[in-house]
């Protein structure tokens, strides 16, 4: 088996754009699939979210992270 080589140089975008490709073919409006390509969300989970029935939109609202209020 063939170790997976992953290149330090190649663009982020790349990652991003399969992101989002994958997020818009499961359902997600475009912008919405843009906002969390490059965000931290766990595509995994929110895919299984999804195809478990979860409308795309409340999907990424239970796995966004919480947000702090300011001190």
């Amino acid at each position: 088996m063939k170790p997976i080589r992953t290149d330090p140089a190649a663009p982020r975008d790349t990652l991003e754009s399969w992101r989002r490709r994958r997020l818009i073919a499961a359902g997600f409006d475009a912008q919405l699939a843009a906002g969390i390509a490059d965000s931290g969300i766990d595509l995994h989970e929110l895919l299984v979210l999804v195809d478990r029935g979860c409308p795309p939109e409340l999907a990424a609202r239970i796995l966004a992270p919480l947000q702090r209020p300011a001190p």
